[in-house]
């Protein structure tokens, strides 16, 4: 494991509210990552000295079942559960089965995308190279998926992931995090 993952890990140990969601999602999910904006934001929080909560608007989580029939329901009814179980929990729930995001994405952001293969293609996808982590718990112990480093997410640089999103996806959010995180460094999309 390198510094970097340990400092992750570490950080993600010492916030109340992630390890309640890690208790709470092992009853109602088996193999998932909890990632992107509270794993993201959690590290620039610590990184600019801002309360632990703060800017984080929800707590995504993703798993991978091909099994499931293609609707939504089935996840909004274990977001539901997971919602009940942490009656105190101050941001949203988001709970996607990425084995079924090629069923209503194309309506959602008006692009056809293929169907995902792994939760870790799904990640790989995500807007910046500084969120695209995925943090999940096996048997007590952390395993960090981000296929772009950490590097970036440490040193506070927010780079386009083009592998998925449009550039007007990437600027809005760059501009929202950049005015909650000053000392974040936004590159520009042409990088």
């Amino acid at each position: 494991m390198t510094n970097l993952e340990n400092e992750l890990i570490e950080i993600i140990q010492a916030h109340p509210y992630i390890q309640q969601l890690f208790d709470a999602t092992d009853h109602y999910i088996d193999d998932y990552y909890t990632g992107a904006g509270v794993i993201t934001q959690t590290v620039w929080n610590k990184l600019y000295d801002f309360d632990f909560t703060y800017g984080i608007n929800d707590a995504g989580i993703i798993y991978f079942n091909s099994l499931e029939q293609p609707s939504r329901e089935l996840e909004r009814i274990k977001e539901t559960k997971i919602r009940k179980a942490l009656p105190h929990f101050p941001f949203e729930i988001d709970l996607t089965n990425e084995a079924l995001v090629h069923h209503w994405y194309e309506q959602k952001f008006n692009k056809k995308i293929a169907a995902y293969r792994s939760a870790e293609e799904a990640i790989e996808t995500w807007p910046t190279t500084a969120s695209a982590i995925g943090v999940k718990r096996v048997d007590g112990e952390y395993k960090i998926y981000a296929p772009f480093g950490l590097q970036d997410l440490f040193k506070g640089i927010v780079r386009p992931n083009k592998a998925l999103v449009p550039e007007h996806v990437y600027k809005s959010k760059a501009v929202k995090w950049k005015t909650r995180w000053p000392g974040l460094t936004v590159l520009e999309w042409s990088v």
